[in-house]
């Protein structure tokens, strides 16, 4: 079972050996490929041999690469992630926007209601009640947009009522260094199921190669958002980093069990294609807070 998340952030070579990926830097470290869900490739000296890319590929570890600045920059996702995956995609190019929209319109509504909480959880009262407010005005595929007026309460009550999503400053960095994590999880899910990232059920960005993730990914934009606001944000350096790639790591409940949010993430997407499947919304499964639980990191 993959549970981990490496991040490598020091000049290395890694390869791969008896199954395992060897770290060969100032010290010679390893880690079995089977336990292996995300590797993070922070420093651009770190050079990787082709088998061990391979296989980490077969496996379908998602590979973050990074920039100069070693923030996320590219990812490595298969070209085939299941056995089936032709059919599948033949079945999601045929998907009814009629009927999509109802998947759309949860995803939205449990992303304002976790973002209600969250303002509860902080003391915004009267911010979360305005939030409540838009749900109960939800309409089918949000054709009011509840979604975006929900979102300017939302940050205004969390950081500030000069805030916004499109300033260049130290939070905004934060916040899209933690939903580049979160999107590459998704990314690895949807590939593992056999699915194309690219068509996505609301998103529609001939330029975003990333269109579905983007779709489910939405619920879960909150934790992010609460651990940017408990680290303070002043600046977005290595130890922030690996605080906001810790949230994969983070244990919620889904489906009345205790999992890590990596996992979550995992049942979460496979009960949006049931739904779509059986025509079933009622097949969803959303996360619910619970504890949290650090892996740690190389």
């Amino acid at each position: 079972m993959t549970w981990r998340i490496v991040e490598i952030a020091s000049n290395c070579k890694l390869e791969l050996k008896l199954n395992y990926m060897v770290v060969r830097g100032e010290e010679t470290r390893r880690v079995h490929v089977s336990e292996i869900a995300v590797l993070i490739l922070e420093n651009t000296m770190i050079s990787m041999t082709a088998s061990l890319i391979c296989e980490l590929t077969k496996r379908k570890v998602k590979i973050i690469f990074c920039d100069e600045r070693r923030n996320p920059y590219g990812e490595l996702t298969p070209y085939y992630g299941s056995h089936d995956s032709v059919d599948k995609l033949r079945k999601q190019i045929k998907w009814n926007p009629e009927k999509t929209c109802l998947q759309w319109t949860e995803i939205v509504r449990n992303k304002i209601t976790k973002q209600m909480n969250l303002l509860l959880k902080r003391g915004h009262s009267e911010s979360a009640s305005m939030l409540a407010g838009y749900i109960g005005e939800m309409t089918v595929n949000d054709t009011t947009n509840r979604e975006g007026h929900a979102a300017k309460v939302y940050f205004n009550a969390l950081f500030g009522k000069d805030f916004s999503r499109d300033a260049d400053n130290v939070i905004n960095a934060c916040l899209n260094y933690g939903y580049s994590i979160l999107l590459s999880a998704f990314n690895r899910e949807i590939s593992s199921n056999g699915y194309s990232t690219q068509l996505g059920i609301f998103h529609d960005n001939m330029f975003n190669p990333f269109n579905l993730a983007s779709d489910l990914m939405e619920p879960f934009r909150p934790l992010v958002d609460e651990c940017v606001l408990d680290m303070g944000c002043d600046l977005l350096g290595p130890e922030e980093k690996r605080k906001l790639i810790d949230i994969l790591n983070k244990k919620v409940s889904i489906g009345h069990n205790n999992n890590y949010l990596i996992n979550a993430i995992k049942i979460y997407t496979k009960s949006f294609f049931d739904s779509i499947d059986a025509d079933d919304i009622s097949k969803m499964m959303f996360y619910e807070d619970e504890i949290h639980e650090s892996n740690g990191f190389l």
